[in-house]
Protein backbone atom coordinates (compact mmCIF):
# COMPACT_ATOMS: atom_id res chain seq x y z
CA UNK A 1 0.00 0.00 0.00
CA UNK A 2 1.35 3.30 -1.05
CA UNK A 3 0.17 6.81 -1.42
CA UNK A 4 -0.65 7.83 -4.82
CA UNK A 5 -2.11 11.15 -6.74
CA UNK A 6 -5.91 10.06 -6.68
CA UNK A 7 -7.85 10.42 -10.20
CA UNK A 8 -11.67 9.77 -9.29
CA UNK A 9 -13.02 8.05 -12.12
CA UNK A 10 -15.63 9.78 -14.23
CA UNK A 11 -18.86 7.49 -13.33
CA UNK A 12 -17.36 7.92 -9.50
CA UNK A 13 -17.71 11.40 -9.38
CA UNK A 14 -21.15 11.92 -11.04
CA UNK A 15 -22.35 9.91 -8.83
CA UNK A 16 -24.93 11.88 -6.25
CA UNK A 17 -23.81 12.56 -3.18
CA UNK A 18 -26.44 10.38 -0.93
CA UNK A 19 -26.36 7.94 1.84
CA UNK A 20 -28.98 6.92 4.53
CA UNK A 21 -26.69 5.65 7.02
CA UNK A 22 -23.53 5.52 9.79
CA UNK A 23 -21.54 3.27 11.48
CA UNK A 24 -20.68 3.34 15.00
CA UNK A 25 -17.41 1.89 15.67
CA UNK A 26 -17.12 -0.12 18.77
CA UNK A 27 -15.56 1.22 21.86
CA UNK A 28 -11.86 0.89 21.97
CA UNK A 29 -11.39 1.02 25.85
CA UNK A 30 -13.01 3.87 28.22
CA UNK A 31 -13.05 6.40 25.18
CA UNK A 32 -16.67 7.52 23.45
CA UNK A 33 -17.67 5.17 20.16
CA UNK A 34 -16.56 6.95 17.28
CA UNK A 35 -18.50 7.80 14.28
CA UNK A 36 -18.09 6.48 10.97
CA UNK A 37 -20.11 9.23 8.88
CA UNK A 38 -22.35 8.62 6.10
CA UNK A 39 -20.91 10.32 3.10
CA UNK A 40 -23.25 13.39 3.33
CA UNK A 41 -22.46 14.04 6.83
CA UNK A 42 -18.50 13.80 6.05
CA UNK A 43 -18.70 16.02 2.58
CA UNK A 44 -20.49 18.11 5.02
CA UNK A 45 -17.27 18.43 7.63
CA UNK A 46 -14.76 18.46 4.74
CA UNK A 47 -16.50 21.77 3.90
CA UNK A 48 -16.51 23.04 7.22
CA UNK A 49 -12.81 22.22 7.76
CA UNK A 50 -11.69 24.07 4.59
CA UNK A 51 -13.61 27.29 5.49
CA UNK A 52 -11.73 26.92 8.49
CA UNK A 53 -8.46 26.36 7.14
CA UNK A 54 -9.29 29.66 5.03
CA UNK A 55 -9.68 31.64 7.71
CA UNK A 56 -7.24 30.45 10.78
CA UNK A 57 -4.38 29.58 7.89
CA UNK A 58 -3.99 26.44 10.03
CA UNK A 59 -3.83 23.07 7.83
CA UNK A 60 -5.72 19.89 8.09
CA UNK A 61 -5.11 16.94 6.10
CA UNK A 62 -7.43 15.04 3.86
CA UNK A 63 -6.17 11.14 4.04
CA UNK A 64 -8.46 9.32 1.56
CA UNK A 65 -8.24 5.34 1.77
CA UNK A 66 -9.54 3.50 -1.93
CA UNK A 67 -11.65 0.30 -0.34
CA UNK A 68 -13.60 -0.22 -3.74
CA UNK A 69 -11.05 -3.28 -4.48
CA UNK A 70 -11.57 -4.48 -0.63
CA UNK A 71 -15.13 -4.63 -0.47
CA UNK A 72 -15.87 -5.95 -4.21
CA UNK A 73 -14.94 -9.47 -2.88
CA UNK A 74 -17.36 -10.10 -0.84
CA UNK A 75 -18.31 -9.93 2.78
CA UNK A 76 -19.34 -5.87 2.62
CA UNK A 77 -20.81 -6.27 6.07
CA UNK A 78 -18.03 -8.02 7.63
CA UNK A 79 -15.16 -5.96 6.09
CA UNK A 80 -16.73 -2.41 6.27
CA UNK A 81 -16.65 -2.52 10.72
CA UNK A 82 -13.07 -4.19 10.25
CA UNK A 83 -12.11 -1.14 7.95
CA UNK A 84 -13.84 1.33 10.34
CA UNK A 85 -12.01 -0.31 13.39
CA UNK A 86 -8.64 -0.35 11.80
CA UNK A 87 -9.20 3.22 10.94
CA UNK A 88 -10.02 4.21 14.48
CA UNK A 89 -7.00 2.47 15.47
CA UNK A 90 -4.58 4.41 12.97
CA UNK A 91 -6.24 7.68 13.79
CA UNK A 92 -6.74 10.28 16.28
CA UNK A 93 -9.98 10.75 18.64
CA UNK A 94 -10.17 14.12 17.06
CA UNK A 95 -9.84 13.00 13.85
CA UNK A 96 -13.06 12.80 11.70
CA UNK A 97 -14.12 9.98 9.84
CA UNK A 98 -16.87 8.71 7.19
CA UNK A 99 -17.45 7.80 3.54
CA UNK A 100 -16.51 10.11 0.80
CA UNK A 101 -17.84 8.35 -1.40
CA UNK A 102 -20.02 5.50 -0.45
CA UNK A 103 -18.45 1.90 -0.83
CA UNK A 104 -15.65 3.48 -2.66
CA UNK A 105 -13.86 5.68 -0.67
CA UNK A 106 -13.09 6.22 3.05
CA UNK A 107 -11.88 10.13 4.26
CA UNK A 108 -10.22 10.68 7.23
CA UNK A 109 -9.84 14.66 8.46
CA UNK A 110 -6.77 15.56 10.28
CA UNK A 111 -6.42 18.65 12.21
CA UNK A 112 -4.45 20.39 14.36
CA UNK A 113 -1.21 19.21 12.92
CA UNK A 114 1.17 21.82 14.39
CA UNK A 115 4.49 22.49 12.57
CA UNK A 116 5.35 19.34 10.96
CA UNK A 117 6.41 19.32 7.29
CA UNK A 118 3.87 18.09 5.04
CA UNK A 119 6.02 14.85 4.33
CA UNK A 120 6.59 14.01 7.75
CA UNK A 121 2.91 13.58 8.68
CA UNK A 122 2.32 11.71 5.62
CA UNK A 123 5.09 9.19 6.55
CA UNK A 124 4.11 8.86 9.73
CA UNK A 125 -0.07 8.25 9.14
CA UNK A 126 0.66 6.34 6.39
CA UNK A 127 3.06 3.64 8.64
CA UNK A 128 0.42 4.00 11.25
CA UNK A 129 -2.47 2.55 8.13
CA UNK A 130 0.16 -0.01 7.01
CA UNK A 131 0.46 -1.65 10.30
CA UNK A 132 -3.09 -1.48 11.24
CA UNK A 133 -4.84 -2.80 8.03
CA UNK A 134 -1.96 -5.54 8.11
CA UNK A 135 -2.93 -6.55 11.35
CA UNK A 136 -6.45 -6.44 10.30
CA UNK A 137 -6.87 -7.27 7.01
CA UNK A 138 -4.18 -9.62 6.25
CA UNK A 139 -1.42 -9.19 3.79
CA UNK A 140 -3.93 -9.83 0.84
CA UNK A 141 -6.43 -7.53 1.34
CA UNK A 142 -4.37 -4.67 3.00
CA UNK A 143 -2.59 -4.83 -0.82
CA UNK A 144 -5.26 -3.87 -2.80
CA UNK A 145 -5.81 -0.74 -0.49
CA UNK A 146 -4.56 2.48 -1.94
CA UNK A 147 -4.13 5.67 -0.37
CA UNK A 148 -3.76 9.42 -0.92
CA UNK A 149 -3.14 12.75 1.29
CA UNK A 150 -4.50 16.29 0.23
CA UNK A 151 -3.58 19.33 2.64
CA UNK A 152 -5.29 22.13 2.92
CA UNK A 153 -4.65 25.58 2.10
CA UNK A 154 -3.43 24.03 -0.89
CA UNK A 155 0.28 25.59 -0.96
CA UNK A 156 1.06 27.76 -3.91
CA UNK A 157 4.58 27.81 -4.81
CA UNK A 158 6.37 30.57 -7.02
CA UNK A 159 7.59 28.75 -9.80
CA UNK A 160 3.51 26.41 -10.01
CA UNK A 161 2.65 27.48 -13.64
CA UNK A 162 -1.01 25.07 -13.76
CA UNK A 163 -3.33 26.84 -10.48
CA UNK A 164 -6.39 24.68 -11.94
CA UNK A 165 -7.62 22.98 -8.52
CA UNK A 166 -8.99 18.88 -8.35
CA UNK A 167 -12.35 19.41 -8.81
CA UNK A 168 -12.62 15.76 -7.41
CA UNK A 169 -11.47 16.99 -4.02
CA UNK A 170 -14.52 19.51 -3.99
CA UNK A 171 -17.44 17.51 -3.79
CA UNK A 172 -20.04 20.11 -2.39
CA UNK A 173 -18.96 21.58 -5.69
CA UNK A 174 -20.27 18.70 -7.15
CA UNK A 175 -23.20 18.17 -5.79
CA UNK A 176 -24.06 21.69 -6.00
CA UNK A 177 -23.96 21.81 -9.56
CA UNK A 178 -25.76 18.66 -9.77
CA UNK A 179 -28.78 20.31 -8.26
CA UNK A 180 -28.64 22.87 -10.36
CA UNK A 181 -28.64 21.17 -13.90
CA UNK A 182 -31.35 22.75 -15.22
CA UNK A 183 -30.85 26.55 -14.55
CA UNK A 184 -27.28 26.48 -15.25
CA UNK A 185 -28.10 24.85 -18.86
CA UNK A 186 -30.90 28.09 -19.13
CA UNK A 187 -27.44 30.08 -17.95
CA UNK A 188 -25.24 28.21 -20.87
CA UNK A 189 -28.27 29.18 -23.61
CA UNK A 190 -28.58 33.15 -22.58
CA UNK A 191 -24.63 33.09 -22.69
CA UNK A 192 -24.85 31.42 -26.04
CA UNK A 193 -28.06 33.50 -27.60
CA UNK A 194 -26.63 36.85 -25.79
CA UNK A 195 -23.16 36.66 -27.01
CA UNK A 196 -23.91 35.81 -30.58
CA UNK A 197 -26.58 38.63 -30.74
CA UNK A 198 -23.54 40.99 -29.67
CA UNK A 199 -20.85 39.42 -32.44
CA UNK A 200 -23.69 40.07 -35.07
CA UNK A 201 -25.15 42.50 -34.26
CA UNK A 202 -21.92 44.67 -32.88
CA UNK A 203 -19.97 43.87 -36.12
CA UNK A 204 -19.90 47.87 -37.19
CA UNK A 205 -18.79 48.51 -33.57
CA UNK A 206 -16.39 46.24 -33.81
CA UNK A 207 -15.28 47.38 -37.14
CA UNK A 208 -15.20 51.27 -36.10
CA UNK A 209 -13.20 49.74 -33.16
CA UNK A 210 -10.46 48.01 -34.79
CA UNK A 211 -10.04 51.02 -37.26
CA UNK A 212 -9.72 53.60 -34.65
CA UNK A 213 -7.04 51.86 -32.83
CA UNK A 214 -5.04 51.07 -36.43
CA UNK A 215 -5.12 54.68 -37.07
CA UNK A 216 -4.12 55.90 -33.70
CA UNK A 217 -1.13 53.53 -32.77
CA UNK A 218 0.85 50.61 -34.14
CA UNK A 219 0.72 47.13 -33.13
CA UNK A 220 -2.50 44.39 -33.52
CA UNK A 221 -6.14 45.35 -32.92
CA UNK A 222 -6.56 42.53 -30.28
CA UNK A 223 -4.96 41.91 -27.18
CA UNK A 224 -4.98 38.66 -25.52
CA UNK A 225 -3.78 37.64 -22.23
CA UNK A 226 -3.78 34.43 -19.99
CA UNK A 227 -6.37 34.70 -17.10
CA UNK A 228 -7.51 31.87 -15.15
CA UNK A 229 -11.62 30.21 -15.39
CA UNK A 230 -13.64 28.24 -13.66
CA UNK A 231 -11.56 26.01 -11.21
CA UNK A 232 -8.66 27.65 -12.24
CA UNK A 233 -8.21 26.66 -15.38
CA UNK A 234 -6.38 28.49 -17.79
CA UNK A 235 -8.20 30.43 -21.45
CA UNK A 236 -6.85 33.01 -23.40
CA UNK A 237 -8.91 36.31 -23.01
CA UNK A 238 -9.41 38.77 -25.65
CA UNK A 239 -9.95 42.93 -25.50
CA UNK A 240 -9.27 45.44 -27.47
CA UNK A 241 -5.89 46.79 -27.75
CA UNK A 242 -6.03 49.68 -25.52
CA UNK A 243 -2.05 50.04 -24.34
CA UNK A 244 0.73 50.81 -26.60
CA UNK A 245 2.55 47.50 -27.43
CA UNK A 246 5.62 46.14 -25.47
CA UNK A 247 4.79 47.32 -22.93
CA UNK A 248 6.16 46.96 -19.35
CA UNK A 249 3.45 44.49 -17.45
CA UNK A 250 5.70 44.87 -14.29
CA UNK A 251 3.78 48.17 -13.54
CA UNK A 252 0.38 46.85 -13.17
CA UNK A 253 1.64 43.36 -11.55
CA UNK A 254 3.32 46.03 -8.67
CA UNK A 255 0.00 47.88 -8.65
CA UNK A 256 -2.28 44.61 -8.09
CA UNK A 257 -0.12 43.00 -5.78
CA UNK A 258 -0.34 46.74 -3.30
CA UNK A 259 -3.97 47.05 -4.11
CA UNK A 260 -4.76 43.54 -2.59
CA UNK A 261 -2.39 43.49 0.20
CA UNK A 262 -4.53 47.03 0.85
CA UNK A 263 -1.69 49.56 0.37
CA UNK A 264 -3.45 51.06 -2.33
CA UNK A 265 -4.91 54.66 -1.32
CA UNK A 266 -6.59 57.36 -3.59
CA UNK A 267 -5.44 60.97 -1.68
CA UNK A 268 -6.79 63.09 -4.09
CA UNK A 269 -10.23 62.47 -2.78
CA UNK A 270 -11.39 61.37 1.00
CA UNK A 271 -14.40 60.18 -0.77
CA UNK A 272 -13.48 57.89 -2.94
CA UNK A 273 -12.22 54.37 -2.87
CA UNK A 274 -8.87 52.64 -4.51
CA UNK A 275 -9.46 51.75 -7.84
CA UNK A 276 -8.42 48.26 -9.30
CA UNK A 277 -7.48 49.53 -12.11
CA UNK A 278 -4.12 52.17 -12.49
CA UNK A 279 -5.54 55.64 -12.91
CA UNK A 280 -3.45 57.85 -15.52
CA UNK A 281 -1.49 54.62 -17.12
CA UNK A 282 0.88 56.48 -19.47
CA UNK A 283 1.42 53.42 -21.08
CA UNK A 284 -2.24 53.89 -22.49
CA UNK A 285 -3.18 55.40 -26.32
CA UNK A 286 -5.31 57.98 -26.70
CA UNK A 287 -7.89 55.90 -28.25
CA UNK A 288 -7.25 53.38 -25.09
CA UNK A 289 -9.03 55.92 -22.60
CA UNK A 290 -11.99 56.43 -23.99
CA UNK A 291 -12.55 52.49 -24.41
CA UNK A 292 -11.46 51.46 -20.99
CA UNK A 293 -13.72 54.51 -19.76
CA UNK A 294 -17.09 53.40 -21.63
CA UNK A 295 -15.91 49.59 -21.26
CA UNK A 296 -15.65 49.06 -25.48
CA UNK A 297 -12.56 47.47 -24.97
CA UNK A 298 -14.05 44.07 -23.14
CA UNK A 299 -16.39 44.02 -25.97
CA UNK A 300 -14.37 40.53 -27.58
CA UNK A 301 -14.86 38.76 -24.61
CA UNK A 302 -18.17 37.61 -26.19
CA UNK A 303 -16.27 35.74 -28.38
CA UNK A 304 -14.66 33.74 -25.16
CA UNK A 305 -18.12 33.75 -23.88
CA UNK A 306 -19.74 31.69 -27.04
CA UNK A 307 -16.69 29.55 -26.43
CA UNK A 308 -17.70 28.81 -22.80
CA UNK A 309 -14.81 29.78 -21.04
CA UNK A 310 -17.09 32.97 -20.10
CA UNK A 311 -20.45 33.74 -19.42
CA UNK A 312 -21.89 37.00 -19.50
CA UNK A 313 -22.39 37.37 -15.47
CA UNK A 314 -19.63 36.37 -13.10
CA UNK A 315 -16.84 37.43 -11.18
CA UNK A 316 -13.61 39.09 -13.26
CA UNK A 317 -11.15 36.08 -14.24
CA UNK A 318 -8.38 37.16 -12.79
CA UNK A 319 -4.41 36.92 -14.13
CA UNK A 320 -1.96 34.48 -12.85
CA UNK A 321 0.23 36.57 -11.30
CA UNK A 322 -2.81 38.27 -9.19
CA UNK A 323 -4.12 34.95 -8.25
CA UNK A 324 -0.45 34.03 -7.01
CA UNK A 325 -0.82 37.09 -4.54
CA UNK A 326 -4.79 35.85 -3.40
CA UNK A 327 -5.17 35.32 0.30
CA UNK A 328 -6.67 31.85 0.30
CA UNK A 329 -10.39 32.41 0.67
CA UNK A 330 -9.87 34.45 -2.40
CA UNK A 331 -9.02 31.97 -4.70
CA UNK A 332 -13.04 30.68 -4.07
CA UNK A 333 -13.69 33.27 -6.28
CA UNK A 334 -12.17 31.11 -8.83
CA UNK A 335 -13.39 28.36 -7.64
CA UNK A 336 -17.18 29.03 -7.64
CA UNK A 337 -17.93 29.82 -10.68
CA UNK A 338 -17.37 30.94 -14.12
CA UNK A 339 -16.08 34.02 -15.02
CA UNK A 340 -18.31 36.52 -16.45
CA UNK A 341 -18.44 40.22 -18.73
CA UNK A 342 -20.05 41.60 -16.19
CA UNK A 343 -21.13 40.63 -12.51
CA UNK A 344 -22.27 42.00 -8.79
CA UNK A 345 -19.39 44.20 -8.52
CA UNK A 346 -19.68 45.92 -11.76
CA UNK A 347 -22.67 47.05 -11.23
CA UNK A 348 -22.58 47.66 -7.04
CA UNK A 349 -19.00 49.17 -7.05
CA UNK A 350 -17.40 48.63 -10.46
CA UNK A 351 -13.83 49.58 -9.78
CA UNK A 352 -14.28 51.51 -7.16
CA UNK A 353 -14.28 48.75 -3.79
CA UNK A 354 -11.69 47.62 -1.82
CA UNK A 355 -10.51 44.03 -3.00
CA UNK A 356 -11.81 42.40 -0.09
CA UNK A 357 -14.86 43.54 -0.63
CA UNK A 358 -14.95 42.79 -4.66
CA UNK A 359 -14.64 39.16 -3.58
CA UNK A 360 -17.27 39.31 -0.49
CA UNK A 361 -19.72 40.77 -3.64
CA UNK A 362 -18.19 37.74 -5.80
CA UNK A 363 -18.93 35.09 -3.72
CA UNK A 364 -22.26 36.51 -2.87
CA UNK A 365 -23.23 36.57 -6.36
CA UNK A 366 -21.81 32.67 -6.72
CA UNK A 367 -23.90 31.73 -3.44
CA UNK A 368 -27.23 33.30 -4.12
CA UNK A 369 -26.99 32.67 -8.16
CA UNK A 370 -29.68 32.11 -10.21
CA UNK A 371 -31.10 33.38 -13.52
CA UNK A 372 -33.02 35.52 -12.51
CA UNK A 373 -30.05 37.31 -10.44
CA UNK A 374 -28.44 37.45 -13.99
CA UNK A 375 -31.20 39.05 -15.80
CA UNK A 376 -31.19 41.68 -12.84
CA UNK A 377 -27.22 42.07 -13.15
CA UNK A 378 -27.52 42.32 -17.13
CA UNK A 379 -30.44 44.84 -16.76
CA UNK A 380 -28.36 46.79 -14.88
CA UNK A 381 -25.14 46.80 -16.75
CA UNK A 382 -25.75 49.14 -19.53
CA UNK A 383 -26.29 52.33 -16.61
CA UNK A 384 -23.19 51.50 -14.85
CA UNK A 385 -21.41 52.03 -17.66
CA UNK A 386 -22.65 54.97 -19.02
CA UNK A 387 -22.29 56.24 -15.50
CA UNK A 388 -18.48 55.23 -15.69
CA UNK A 389 -17.51 55.42 -12.31
CA UNK A 390 -14.19 53.69 -11.21
CA UNK A 391 -13.70 52.90 -14.75
CA UNK A 392 -10.24 53.89 -16.09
Amino acid sequence: MSPMDLELPQTMTNKKLQVRAHLSVPNMGNSPSRILLNEEAFVSMLYLERRRAERSQKRFVLVLVDVQKVLSNGHKDRMVPTLSKALAESTRETDIMGWYLENNLMGIIGTELGEAANHVIQDCFLSKLRKVFGANLGSKNSSGISVSFHFFPEEERKDQNDHSANIALYPEMQKREESKKVSLAVKRFIDIVGSSMALVCGAPIFGAIALAIKVTSKGPVLFKQERLGHYGRPFVVLKFRSMRTNCDAQIHEKYVHQFIAGRVDDNSNENKKPVFKIQEDPRITSIGKFLRKTSLDELPQFWNVLRGEMSLVGPRPPIAYEYKAYEVWHRRRVLEIKPGITGLWQVEGRSRTRFDDMVRLDLKYARAWSVWLDLKILAQTPAAVIQGEGAH
